[in-house]
């Protein structure tokens, strides 16, 4: 007679999927599923930043960090890299928004938006086009939040 790795005949009361307990984790992904994690770490904070108007451009990285930090190095520095450079620019646009209620400082405001936007969009489309080739991105401006 044979038994599963708990020594029971039976088969084990839990679905066979991605998680196996017998290790405590899920298991490692393949390289081709960690440059598409990594891809849409990147390009989840374009998607949520025009679904929010630009507010919660950090949230689609988050989420990604959240699912998949345990499994795979690669995937984890890219969605940091990734939130962390959307609360720089979070906040670039905060300091701008306080600029713009000032009235003479408005024009540095226009300038800030211009600046976050254009770099937001370049960077992470940069990101996501490396993420696909299997290269980590490093942002030009981020502060350090996840790691």
């Amino acid at each position: 007679m044979q038994t599963n790795p708990y020594g029971s005949p039976y088969p084990p009361p839990y679905p066979q999927g991605p998680y196996d307990p017998t290790i405590g984790h899920a298991p490692n992904m393949t390289n081709a599923e960690e440059r598409s994690v990594a891809t849409l770490a990147h390009l989840s904070a374009i998607i949520a930043m025009i679904v929010s108007a630009g507010w919660l451009s950090f949230v689609g990285p988050l989420i990604v960090w959240v699912l998949y930090k345990d499994r795979s190095p690669f995937v984890r520095k890219a969605a940091a890299g990734s939130f962390n450079f959307n609360v720089w620019a979070w906040v670039m646009n905060v300091i701008a928004w306080i600029l713009l209620f000032t009235v003479v400082l408005a024009p540095v405001a226009v300038i800030l938006w211009i600046v976050a936007g254009i770099m937001t969009l370049w960077c992470h489309i940069h990101g996501a086009l490396l993420a696909h080739r299997g290269q980590l991105y490093r942002y030009p401006a981020t502060i350090g939040l996840l790691q």
